[in-house]
């Protein structure tokens, strides 16, 4: 794990209090490779399962960050940059597809949409990963590999879209997938250390997913310990030439 990222590498998972990025703080605290790992979600003082295991790893420190606020994200990388002097790895996690005291729902037809989950979606799927980008540019800005990854989803290909419906969440992380295209091509400039990706997990179970999970195969419905696994090679993986691109967590690129 972490194989092609040198020894000690400093590793950010963003939204990791549930899901997918809790997921990802437990394998890579099991891991020998990383340093430091810092763990960041909106509320880590009610993050039991996260407060658990940085109580059995020295290495795991909890961060306060609240992608709908770039005060939030602001003071966030101040509290990482006054620990460690450099990130090798991050990785967004949060997002929003239902629930909630908004009552979030993916909209069946165009009747159902409402501006405030528009709004709500685009905030914590698609701002949100080019904010920590923007506040965390700076821990990136070394020469050592680097990786900047985001939890995408197959639904938010535009391309790909057979079915219609799910307006918000889909349209938010087609609005996702732009920013980290157009964030590598910056980057190749400037940051050429960094590949930016975008990341498709597959259909996990998780709160997220669990809705709607009566349609799908389970052969197609992966535990969470699975999809992790499956991403952090993919991560491991990437070379160069790849920034930019939307994978899945079989490595196949995505049509955007």
């Amino acid at each position: 794990m972490l194989r092609s990222f040198i020894p000690g590498c400093n590793v950010l998972v963003n939204g990791s209090s549930r899901g997918i990025g809790l997921e990802f703080v437990r394998q890579l605290s099991a891991a020998a490779a990383p340093g430091v790992i810092f763990a960041s979600c909106r509320t880590p003082d009610q993050a039991e399962e996260l407060s658990t295991l940085a109580g059995l790893d020295g290495r795991l420190r909890l961060v306060q960050l609240d992608v709908t606020s770039e005060d939030s994200i602001q003071d966030a990388a101040a509290s990482v940059a006054a620990a460690v002097p450099r990130l090798h790895l991050v990785i967004n996690c949060a997002g929003v597809l239902h629930g909630g005291p908004e009552r979030l729902a993916p909209e069946r037809r165009l009747a159902d949409v409402r501006p405030d989950a528009l709004q709500l979606s685009f905030a914590v799927n698609a701002s949100g990963p080019l904010l920590v980008a923007k506040h965390f540019e700076g821990l990136l800005a070394h020469a050592e590999r680097a990786v900047f990854a985001s939890i995408s989803a197959r639904v938010g290909s535009i391309g790909d879209n057979r079915l219609g419906g799910w307006y918000a969440y889909r349209a938010s992380k087609a609005a996702q997938n732009m920013f980290t295209k157009t964030l590598a091509i910056e980057w190749a400039r400037s940051r050429r250390n960094v590949i930016c990706v975008g990341l498709h997990p597959g259909t996990t179970d998780t709160d997220l997913s669990r809705p709607f999970q009566s349609n799908v195969p389970p052969a197609k419905l992966f535990p969470a310990e699975r999809t992790v696994r499956q991403l952090l090679d993919v991560i491991d993986g990437l070379e160069p030439r790849d920034s930019g691109r939307f994978l899945g967590w079989d490595g196949e690129e995505i049509p955007w």
